[in-house]
């Protein structure tokens, strides 16, 4: 039972491993090539994070691979299809970072709201402008939530007691209605929404998904807020959307230009250009991938891992 761990993940996972009889090796710095020549032929378990992509190509060369642990809720740099097809188990934490994306969510939100962000800058600028940063209240809103799963539901709850209207639409999941959240059709998500929260994974389908097209459906103008993966908006047709108004502001705790390790941006020509437009934007709201990085998120993604591979 010989366990490579790729990426760093809180230690809790190591220890609990070791405990129960697993030989776990700390290998953060092998490289796809290494794996490729049969540098990991012998193990039965993976923790990743996001460094390597597993792919079939890498499936491959691990003939003795029972099981993949990815600390996080997203398996896009894993071949599920074909890993399953190996009978190899894929294994991820969703439940260990909800709590951390929920609250983020409605951090961005509600800074965006009552103009917080620019009332503070405003006041280390010496300027005390009461009217100009008058907020408004998330109690007064319709928030829209697409994509109800465990990140989607994290934000609902989060937003009971406030007053809010919370509505859901899944193209993939129904009756989920509940005290915290009205189950909507895809028309009526269009039609009444006024903040609009992505928790969809990220998939052939959903990439680009937020596009010119997709905006102008809405009936009202909308705050956006992307917590999911960078890719599912298209940058450029979301600037232009604000530009006209369509879109009011937004808060991406996500961008296009994140890399597939999500440990930086990787832009070109073209793409420098649109971020350069994306940063100069006071109408929105930009944290680095964080939404799920908590202090608490840490130990609580290798503890749920730890739950799952130990479990009778």
């Amino acid at each position: 039972m010989k366990v490579a761990f790729l990426d760093t993940v809180h230690p809790i996972l190591l220890d609990r491993l070791n405990s129960n009889g697993y030989i776990c090796e700390e290998l953060y710095n092998i490289s796809r090539e290494e794996i490729l020549k049969g540098g990991l032929e012998e193990y039965t378990g993976l923790v990743i994070r996001s460094r390597l992509t597993i792919d079939a190509r890498l499936l491959a060369s691990l003939p003795s691979l029972k099981w993949i642990a990815r600390s996080g809720s997203g398996l896009d740099n894993i071949d599920v299809e074909e890993a399953e097809a190996r009978g190899v188990k894929v294994i991820n934490s969703p439940e260990g970072n909800r709590d951390a994306v929920g609250e983020h969510c409605l951090g961005m939100l509600l800074t965006i709201l009552h103009k917080i962000k620019s009332g503070d800058r405003s006041v280390h600028e010496m300027q005390w402008l009461r009217e100009e940063h008058r907020g408004e209240e998330l109690g007064a809103k319709t928030v829209g939530i697409i994509g109800y799963g465990v990140m989607g539901s994290a934000f609902a709850e989060k937003l009971s007691g406030l007053g809010c209207r919370v509505i859901a639409y899944d193209k993939y999941k129904k009756g989920f209605g509940s005290t915290a959240v009205e189950e909507v059709s895809e028309e009526d998500f269009f039609l009444q929404s006024e903040v609009v929260s992505i928790h969809v994974p990220w998939t052939p389908e959903t990439k680009g998904m937020v596009d010119a097209d997709w905006l102008r459906r809405f009936e009202k103008p909308i705050i956006l807020l992307n917590t999911s993966r960078g890719a599912v908006v298209k940058t450029g047709d979301l600037l232009d959307a604000i530009d006209s108004g369509k879109v009011r502001s937004a808060g991406l705790d996500v961008i296009e230009y994140e890399g597939r390790s999500l440990e930086g941006l990787e832009l070109d020509e073209g793409s420098q250009t649109t971020l350069n437009r994306l940063l100069s934007n006071d109408q929105i709201l930009i944290t680095p991938h964080v939404a799920g990085w908590s202090v608490e998120s840490h130990y609580r993604l290798s503890s749920v891992i730890a739950d799952k591979i130990l479990k009778p």
